[in-house]
């Protein structure tokens, strides 16, 4: 029988000779059928590849069209998990460029280094807020806060950024219903937790509401699925709520980052370690034996060759959130990702499941 990583090979490369034929041979005939519904000469097939290549450079090389920018004056945002990563970065980023910054950290009371760093900037637009998104209270009281030092509360609040998030991993049977539990009261009902307690605010000064889930919110991996599962359920309530928030002239929009576990320091060697140990340490005795210790650490050590991977620079995830932020049309979904990443999601979105199956696991 041949070796799982030969037939993978075997499967892209069909697949990529099944696609060139498509295009050599479907695609011309295609556009030569639009051309003649529309009245105009066919087209050779070499005239259809170049256009098509044509269109595909634009994408890929244009840089994203302007569509016009709001005033960033007097405006304020808050963003959630600003003690590290993506949440730590845009709080500076947004100060850097005039935004009066409301900036929830989990650790605010407990000398957190991100929450000192930026308070340590000293500045009026710069407002370190102390944020557990699991707590009602603490919501609340950063709700009330927002609206004590707001200029002109009854302008609202330009916009959240629900950012604040943890992840984990493990296959279904090694995973504790508390761990799944735990993340999506995180990931996601924190999010919903804190949409809602500010969007009187947000509707107030028809703001925006932008939501970080991930690559995958949109497809499943395998010892993913507390994760997956809550940046799923991202998605879904970013959809629900951009349909009634319409009417208001609220804009919603959902950030989908690919893998930066390096430049945020998600995932590290020491909490691999931690994670594996937990994992088998709680894990049924028959899931145990069923499974095996060999089994279980070709998987952790999968995971620990994820740890220095992934993209180190956290500008694409902050130029994003810039313009769902600051265009006046944002876009609904933003794919910062490697290219591999993005043509792995659309896969595994658009194509059968058996095909997208077979390809990656």
């Amino acid at each position: 029988m041949a070796s799982l990583p030969f037939v993978r090979v075997a499967l892209l490369v069909a697949f990529s000779v099944f696609l060139t034929l498509i295009l050599g041979f479907g695609l011309p005939s295609a556009l030569n059928l639009l051309a003649w519904l529309c009245g105009l000469p066919e087209a050779s097939a070499t005239e259809c590849v170049v256009l098509l290549y044509s269109l595909f450079v634009l994408y890929i090389a244009l840089p994203r069209l302007p569509r016009g920018s709001v005033r960033v004056e007097g405006k304020a945002l808050l963003i959630t998990g600003c003690d590290s990563g993506f949440g730590h970065g845009l709080a500076k980023h947004f100060h850097k460029l005039g935004f009066t910054v409301f900036a929830g950290c989990l650790f605010k009371d407990k000398a957190g280094e991100g929450a000192v760093e930026l308070e340590n900037m000293h500045s009026d637009r710069m407002k370190v807020v102390q944020l557990d998104v699991c707590s009602d209270d603490e919501v609340s009281q950063a709700v009330e806060f927002i609206k004590a030092n707001l200029d002109d509360p009854e302008k609202g609040l330009w916009a959240v950024v629900n950012n604040a998030g943890i992840s984990t991993f493990g296959e279904v049977e090694f995973t504790t219903m508390e761990t799944y539990k735990q993340v999506s009261d995180v990931n996601l009902w924190g999010t919903i937790r804190v949409t809602k307690a500010v969007l009187p605010l947000i509707r107030r000064a028809k703001g925006r509401v932008v939501n970080i889930a991930s690559m995958y919110g949109r497809m499943g991996n395998a010892l993913r699925s507390p994760y997956c599962i809550s940046k799923y359920g991202v998605e879904a309530f970013s959809d629900c709520l951009r349909y009634e928030m319409k009417s208001w002239g609220v804009k919603v929009s959902v950030i989908e980052p690919g893998n930066f576990i390096v430049a945020t320091g998600i995932l590290t060697r020491d909490i691999v370690a931690t994670t594996a140990e937990k994992l088998w340490k709680e894990a049924p005795p028959g899931v145990q034996e069923d499974y095996g210790k060999t089994h279980f650490e070709q998987y952790m050590a999968l995971m620990r060759s994820y740890c220095n991977s992934g993209q180190r620079d956290i500008s694409p995830v902050l130029d994003d959130i810039t313009d769902a932020i600051t265009s006046k049309r944002p876009y609904t979904r933003y794919n910062p990702m490697e290219p591999h990443w993005w043509i792995r999601m659309q896969v595994m979105t658009h194509l059968p499941a058996a095909i997208s199956d077979r390809l990656y696991f």
